[in-house]
């Protein structure tokens, strides 16, 4: 059985991601079973995430503010890739549609509860004084 050393279900993560990207996979592929559309989202995910931290490590080093065409003072061009790249990824794992972690689902359905026990109660409240 080709494979017998990787998990069923569990894709191996694209080669060539750096620090960040090996660091997502693990965190999303590890957690949920993927079909193939969310495992290409994924590996776009990750790329955009090694991305993003090579242009934070430029930036770190690179002052925020540098002359425009013109003179001027303009914002550092890695600020605008930084928050486009940033934008980008977060595009991509709103699509992955990945469902919250059991803690945050259930403190969610309990605050959605306790909204829908206060509507009800407010509702009975204004029938009986109608």
């Amino acid at each position: 059985m080709a494979g017998a050393s990787q998990e069923p279900n569990k894709p191996r993560p694209p080669k060539g991601l750096g620090a960040a990207g090996r660091r997502l996979w693990r965190e999303v592929a590890g957690r949920y079973e993927l079909r193939p559309d969310e495992v290409r989202l994924l590996a776009d995910a990750c790329r955009e995430a090694d991305i993003i931290e090579r242009l934070e490590e430029e930036l770190a080093g690179a002052p925020l503010i540098v002359k425009g065409s013109m003179g001027q003072s303009v914002a550092s061009p890695l600020v605008s890739e930084v928050r486009q790249h940033r934008t980008v990824l977060a595009g991509l794992l709103k699509s992955l549609k990945l469902p919250d972690a059991p803690a945050q689902a259930a403190r969610r359905r309990a605050y959605v509860s306790e909204q829908a026990r206060a509507a009800a109660r407010a509702r009975w409240g204004q029938a009986k004084g109608a």
